[in-house]
């Protein structure tokens, strides 16, 4: 395996803010858990690595595809001030992407596949969690790999998959031949195996975070990016009987109707919270899942939606990353028996495995994929979509 690979990296400045100070996780100039906060310029760069080698645990996927996250858009986005735009656990430089699916080439000698509790042959098709939990902090031993206390994520402050190939821990590795039955054709078994993370993430959010739904229930996802349109396909197949989605992009709206949603409100054209309490006739929503990473814009009329609708016991999911705070009125939650949660992350609790049996029954999430890309276009699509949302998810495909 020895040899040159090309990747696309992200590279920043370590500026902290006035105030900063470093956390226990943090490491100076490499890392920090507050990236809006410290890193600054940043550019996109393509880079020559070498290709890696597998450890005794470890297995070395070949990329064939890897989808364009928003948080790639958001690590690469800078503010006024030049502060990337993405708070969250950060060190650069890094190869990004973390949403794809490959072919084990190589593997250590204690590397197994779960599919099979065997070692790995070489040639299976798979995925990935990104979120590389330890297995030995106190929350991944209580069954909370998500909030790993040495947490490392791949694409963010560890070298992604836009690249040729990538070395992986087995413990995160998940088998991808249940969607063979699927899907005949190869290039598009992964592309709905890099589709597997995006869609787990929606899937930890609304059913394993957000307890889930009944038969019946009624749900409002704001945001259709494509965690919130997963999360239209995945409440629509649990059995909600109404799924209202939230977007001003007429595309990506156009998008969640196609994969689960029922109606959707332009928030910029019609008053949300008034359209949501038509659409129920004056019910509101048990569910509802903010995905916009705008909660000071968005929320009020989530809680207006609460107050006067007839639902109570309504559970309010915050999926998207951001700074801000969430003006909340704490009487609301009181009297209506609502809560809010807080969701990050795809891993632990079954959420890739399921998410991989429902794709292999029939939800389909390829639909998402609106644009097909090379390694070498990834930057430019990268930059384009800071402004440009008419895409859904652009993926790189491996040639």
């Amino acid at each position: 395996m020895a040899g040159k690979m090309q990747g696309v990296t992200l590279v920043a400045d370590w500026d902290p803010k006035p105030g900063f100070k470093l956390g226990a996780k943090d490491i100076q100039g490499r890392q920090t858990y507050l990236g809006s906060q410290v890193w600054r310029n940043p550019r996109l760069e393509i880079r020559e690595y070498d290709i890696p080698e597998p450890g005794p645990e470890d297995v070395v996927l070949e990329v064939k595809a890897c989808g364009i996250c928003g948080s790639d858009v958001h690590m690469a986005q800078a503010d006024e001030d030049g502060y990337i735009f993405y708070p969250g656990l950060t060190g650069f430089p890094s190869i990004l992407g973390h949403e794809f699916s490959g072919v084990v080439v190589a593997a250590g000698k204690n590397a197994r596949d779960k599919r099979t509790n065997k070692p790995f042959k070489g040639g299976e098709a798979v995925t990935s969690e990104e979120m590389l939990w330890c297995g030995q902090c106190r929350p991944c031993a209580d069954g909370q790999p998500n909030h790993c206390e040495q947490l490392d994520e791949v694409g963010f402050n560890v070298n992604g998959a836009y690249t040729r190939y990538i070395k992986l821990p087995a413990r995160t590795i998940w088998s991808l031949e249940p969607l063979r039955k699927a899907y005949k054709n190869e290039e598009d078994l992964f592309l709905a195996g890099s589709l597997v993370e995006p869609t787990s993430v929606a899937y930890n959010a609304v059913i394993e975070r957000g307890g889930g739904i009944k038969p019946g229930d009624r749900v409002v996802i704001l945001g259709a990016g494509p965690v919130g349109i997963a999360a239209c396909a995945i409440l629509k197949r649990a059995g909600a009987s109404q799924v209202i989605i939230s977007e001003t992009q007429p595309e990506r709206a156009a998008m969640a109707l196609k994969l689960g949603a029922d109606y959707h409100i332009d928030p910029l054209k019609e008053d949300f919270a008034d359209r949501v309490l038509e659409i129920t006739e004056g019910m509101g929503a048990d569910m509802f899942m903010e995905a916009t990473g705008l909660p000071t814009i968005v929320y009020p009329g989530i809680e207006r939606v609460i107050w006067e609708g007839r639902t109570l016991l309504s559970t309010v999911v915050v999926t998207a990353r951001a700074d801000a705070k969430m003006p909340v009125t704490g009487e609301v939650l009181q009297v209506r028996k609502a809560r809010i949660v807080g969701a990050q992350g795809h891993s632990g609790h079954g959420n890739f495995p399921r998410v991989i049996q429902c794709m292999a029954s029939g939800m389909d999430m390829t639909p998402m994929i609106t644009k097909k890309i090379s390694l070498e276009e990834l930057p430019e699509n990268i930059l384009r979509l800071q402004t440009d949302r008419s895409q859904c998810k652009v993926t790189y495909v491996a040639k």
